[in-house]
């Protein structure tokens, strides 16, 4: 063999190998990628079905119900527009609490609950996941807004 076909040889060998690295390196980061959903689009549909996801909002007031075992638990996590039942199991995170913001990942259920393999909650009284803040926002925005369109259309209405 020349020299010149053992330096083309090489050549695409290195190419070779630097494919099929590449190709498990794409590979391992689609499937570590997880997407944030809120409760409205959740319920909107727009979340992937029987794929890992994590979603985010506030734990609603008076939704946390703790189960005999003491480590399986439900609450609901609320965008103010839409609320998502959440059932976890295992130890919350010590700043957990009603009515704070959260993100929780895992899986939805073909029962419309959301299956959390892990919780998430916020590392002091003023942080709120940037994610979960801003479906806040757009659900209060959304709210503001159809109410704007419901007085313009009350007061169109009268006589």
């Amino acid at each position: 063999m020349k020299p010149r076909h053992k330096r083309i040889a090489l050549i695409l060998g290195g190419l070779a190998i630097l494919a099929v690295a590449a190709t498990l390196v794409l590979n391992a980061f689609r499937s570590n990628l997880v997407f944030f959903f809120s409760p409205t689009q959740v319920a909107a549909g727009e979340a992937p079905q029987g794929k890992s996801f994590r979603i985010g909002g506030m734990v609603k007031e008076g939704s946390l119900q703790r189960q005999p075992d003491g480590v399986t638990l439900r609450f609901v996590v609320t965008d103010t527009e839409k609320d998502m039942t959440v059932a976890y199991k295992g130890i919350l995170p010590d700043l957990f609490q009603e009515g704070k913001g959260v993100v929780a990942q895992g899986k939805l259920a073909a029962d419309g609950i959301f299956t959390a393999s892990e919780v998430l909650a916020k590392h002091d009284e003023n942080y709120m996941p940037p994610e979960a803040a801003k479906a806040v926002g757009d659900a209060h925005e959304r709210a503001a807004a159809n109410k704007a369109a419901a007085e313009a259309a009350a007061r169109t209405t009268r006589p």
